[in-house]
């Protein structure tokens, strides 16, 4: 075991070097970088001349876009990165890892809480789904289900707050705080029940929009276990079918489910980053969509980069995971 996930970091070091090339290349390659987009007005005035601009495009290293200008300007980035240093924000002021760690943990305890609950509520939907198969319930399930997966983010958001925030006023509608409200520094009860209130209508997008995959998922790979002649002996011994579903079937499909939920790692902290933005909640996800529109470079390579490395490192989890739920697979 410990062969295989010696060379699984070492293709996954690959990987990583290989998508940071990328990425950088792309964004360097941008139309406008955050040096265009900072002094256009004063460029347009004519307050600042194209020798102003290419001087603190040099300050920046965003002068030269040649292929080698490129690579000579990734190669410095790389040799900053391997000692942890992400950059500084251009937007933002401040290191990347900084603007990371400020951010990140908002995204994550609403992705969390959102993954959390689109699992408690899918996977039984799809079991039930399946035992009762071309029933009442399972085509009323696979008609929201699908609903559901097909609305964009930004329409759904929109449409809930339209009606439980404009029309109904039940909730608010943007926000992480009331921006009318001061709490006192011994009010920090408070304080989280306001952010818990605006974070219902965000937290209900994200669980509609992932239960319907997640419960096709887990029907369908319950029917294929279900038809298996294992589970038809199992009921022919008479075993209730409470333990046929629940102990045998639904066992056996969660390998493929955790190779579906492996995935989870860099959704849970990469954001929302639809979500955060038409909710105005200060997550890495819209701090990471406002860097974009920016330019700002420094900011992009480390935050498309910290959700390569969780990518590749949720990969390699699910592998592991495999042993976990199947004793017969070994890993080699």
């Amino acid at each position: 075991m410990w062969k295989y996930i010696l060379k699984r970091l070492i293709l996954a070091v690959v990987i990583l070097v290989g998508v940071s090339v990328l990425i950088y290349m792309l964004t360097m390659l941008m139309p406008a970088d955050y040096i265009d987009q900072q002094t256009a007005a004063a460029v347009q005035s004519g307050a600042m001349t194209q020798e102003d601009v290419m001087h603190l495009k040099e300050l920046y290293g965003l002068a030269d876009k040649s292929f080698g200008g490129i690579m000579k300007s990734y190669f410095s980035w790389l040799g900053s990165t391997m000692t942890g240093d992400l950059g500084y924000s251009f937007l933002y002021g401040k290191p990347v890892t900084e603007v990371l760690g400020e951010y990140i943990w908002t995204s994550f305890i609403i992705a969390l809480i959102a993954f959390v609950l689109e699992i408690a509520i899918a996977i039984p939907m799809g079991i039930k789904a399946s035992v009762n198969q071309y029933g009442a319930y399972d085509y009323t399930v696979s008609v929201f289900a699908m609903i559901g997966t097909a609305l964009p983010s930004f329409f759904l958001s929109a449409l809930l707050m339209n009606v439980f925030s404009i029309q109904l006023r039940w909730l608010p509608l943007q926000g992480l705080t009331t921006a009318t409200k001061v709490f006192l520094p011994g009010q920090g009860f408070q304080v989280f029940l306001d952010k818990a209130w605006h974070l219902i209508l965000p937290i209900t997008v994200l669980v509609v929009l992932g239960i319907g995959g997640t419960m096709k998922f887990t029907r369908t790979n319950m029917l294929e276990v279900l038809n298996s002649d294992y589970i038809r002996t199992a009921r022919a011994k008479g075993l209730s079918e409470h333990t046929v579903v629940y102990k045998h079937a639904f066992k056996n499909t969660m390998i493929p489910l955790v190779t579906s939920l492996s995935g989870a790692l860099p959704s849970l902290f990469g954001g929302a980053m639809i979500t955060e933005t038409v909710f105005a909640i200060p997550g890495i996800g819209y701090m990471a969509l406002r860097a974009t529109q920016q330019g700002d470079i420094p900011f992009i390579m480390g935050y498309n980069m910290f959700l390569a490395i969780l990518t590749v490192l949720g990969m390699l989890i699910s592998d592991l995971m495999y042993m976990v739920v199947d004793p017969r697979v070994k890993l080699k």
